[in-house]
Order: C-alpha cells, then structure tokens, then sequence
C-alpha cells in the first residue's frame, strides 16, 4: 500500500490523465498486480475502489510514501 504525497514535474511533462483518473495528493493506493514484460500496473485506489492501468512511464511522476 502506498500514498500519494504529490507530483514530481519539473520539465512540466507529468501527463495531465494521472489528475484526471483521481490520483490526487493523499490518495491511499494499492497495486494489485503488474502485467508481464514490464506492462501496466493494475492499482486500487479510494473508497470506491477505483480501478486503473497505470503505465510505468506515467508512475513516475507521482512521489509515494509506503503504508504498511
């Protein structure tokens, strides 16, 4: 499990879809599982328990703490 604590964009390149899929500052998550050959993470996140595919190039840019 892990938490969202904000973005890192710098260069102003963070994909804007990462804000518009719910993944705000303080959003608790988990990964639930990663495709093979360095496909999409599948991540749950919120109390809805929100489901999206969320590729590593876009992972980058969010700054995570981890829950234990």
């Amino acid at each position: 499990m892990g938490k969202i604590l904000g973005y890192d964009n710098d260069h102003l390149k963070m994909p804007n879809k990462i804000i518009e899929m719910g993944l705000l500052p303080e959003t608790v998550f988990r990964i639930l599982y990663q495709a093979p050959f360095n496909g999409p993470m599948y991540v749950e996140f919120g109390t809805e328990k929100s489901r999206i595919a969320l590729r590593e190039e876009e992972g980058e840019y969010i700054i995570v703490e981890e829950l234990n």
